[in-house]
């Protein structure tokens, strides 16, 4: 990474330890305590309306939450390992138009983190304040794991370079879903390529699924890489480092 860049880490720091703050706020506002009944009930409503309805992202987000306790405990042991891993939980850095200076990574050099990240918003007209806070999850280190899994989400198809097409969705999937276990990924994989049209069908099972596979496999744990402090850092760096091999080549 470019040490010349320096200044845009200093702003980042001083960002993330606002977002610390924001987060211990945010949990201690939205949390709500449910029952084991309660919890089952939940799980079982919310994945039966969002099977019908896969548009409905509110629902999805309560069933990732009520199925996802021993997931959650994986991806906690698995950030853990690293120590940038230990510093995500440690300071509980979030992913918003507060908290990241969006500018700043738009004027970023092609190529970059940050730029591919950037470019990936703005083709797609996406915000990163779009992503439901946690309300299920009692352990509060658990809940900014999932928080922190919603976050990086766009990222995630950023440096993978895939779109947000349903071929894209569903193989950004399988990679999620294999890294982090949780229930509500590998059902998105599962039941998401059931939806795939006929070109895409047959797209995903001779070139994506396989890929998506061995990345999700192969890569290094996404959950435990700390984005913010790799804004400058070129993305064929970033993907030798984590072991990844892009299925589209990058222009």
């Amino acid at each position: 990474m470019n040490s010349e860049l320096k200044p845009f880490s200093e702003i980042s720091a001083v960002r993330r330890f606002s977002a610390y703050k924001a987060f211990e706020e945010d949990y201690a506002k939205h949390h709500i305590f449910l029952s084991s009944f309660q919890r089952a009930a939940l799980s079982v409503g919310s994945a039966i309306i969002s099977l019908a309805d896969p548009s409905r992202g509110d629902l999805i987000a309560c069933l990732a939450e009520t199925t996802s306790g021993n997931a959650l405990v994986h991806c906690l042991n698995e950030m853990q390992k690293s120590s940038e891993g230990q510093r995500i939980l440690k300071e509980k850095p979030r992913i918003n138009t507060s908290t990241v200076d969006l500018s700043l990574l738009k004027d970023l050099p092609e190529g970059t983190l940050g730029k591919t990240y950037s470019n990936f918003l703005e083709v797609n007209n996406v915000t990163p304040d779009s992503r439901t806070p946690t309300r299920f999850i009692d352990d509060v280190e658990q809940a900014y794991v999932m928080q922190r899994y919603r976050e990086i989400h766009d990222i995630s198809h950023a440096v993978l370079l895939m779109p947000t097409t349903m071929l894209g969705e569903v193989t950004v999937k399988w990679v999620e879903a294999l890294q982090t276990k949780l229930p509500m990924c590998i059902g998105g994989a599962i039941f998401g390529a059931a939806r795939l049209r006929a070109r895409q069908r047959k797209l995903y099972l001779d070139y994506y699924l396989r890929w998506a596979v061995n990345t999700g496999n192969n890569a290094k744990f996404l959950l435990g890489v700390y984005f913010e402090e790799r804004w400058e850092q070129s993305l064929q760096d970033f993907h030798k480092e984590m072991n990844i091999v892009p299925l589209i080549p990058m222009s």
